[in-house]
């Protein structure tokens, strides 16, 4: 599960048991990623409130499956095969539509922005998430100013750039502490995007 101790739920005392039981899944499972916080329960809690704010929010006003298209795309360029396949399956059950979720898994992995099935605007942000990944100090201004062009807002612009980082900061701890998808319930994440303190996985 991890390349350091972790401290599973059925062992876990104090704030750290409270911590699990505010993010365990069916059957009291906590994902792998968050068990590799155990031993310092601070990190985890911090973890959980830049992911659940980031990505699970209601004042986001672009698609949450949207935002989980940029998590499993940034993943990817990652080699974080953790964060794709817990983070594809999310955005298959937001999207409901398979064959769509279908062809966006292979234009990621196939690295072509052009063939994903998204708007102009959305595919300007992929490539705006792929340089901020991949060659950080690039991005640039005008950059920015294009996908404003493309017709997202400031606030919109604000959220991508929040996921990208969100997902380069969670891809580093998945890669860094050796987590594995074993005994994780794929696909699982908050429901409850109208109360930030609601981390309940489902």
């Amino acid at each position: 599960m991890s390349w350091i101790k972790t401290i599973p739920h059925a062992e876990a005392t104090g704030k750290l048991k409270r911590l699990y039981d505010r993010i365990k899944g069916p059957g009291d499972n906590v994902d792998n990623i968050m068990m590799s916080h155990s031993l310092r329960p601070h990190t985890m809690e911090g973890h959980m409130a830049l992911y659940k704010n980031t990505l699970h929010h209601s004042a986001n006003s672009l698609p949450k499956w949207f935002l989980e298209t940029l998590g499993v795309w940034v993943s990817s360029l990652n080699g974080c095969d953790y964060c794709v396949e817990h983070h594809f399956a999310g955005l298959a059950r937001l999207l409901q539509d398979d064959e769509r979720a279908a062809a966006l898994r292979v234009a990621i992995e196939e690295r072509d922005i052009g063939a994903l099935p998204l708007e102009p605007a959305q595919k300007m942000a992929m490539l705006y998430a792929q340089e901020l990944t991949l060659n950080p100090a690039d991005v640039s201004e005008p950059m920015v100013a294009g996908l404003r062009a493309g017709g997202l807002e400031d606030g919109e612009i604000l959220e991508i750039n929040q996921v990208v980082a969100y997902f380069n900061y969670a891809n580093r701890t998945v890669l860094g502490l050796g987590c594995a998808t074993e005994g994780d319930v794929l696909g699982l994440s908050p429901g409850n995007s109208d109360d930030p303190e609601d981390w309940a996985h489902g």
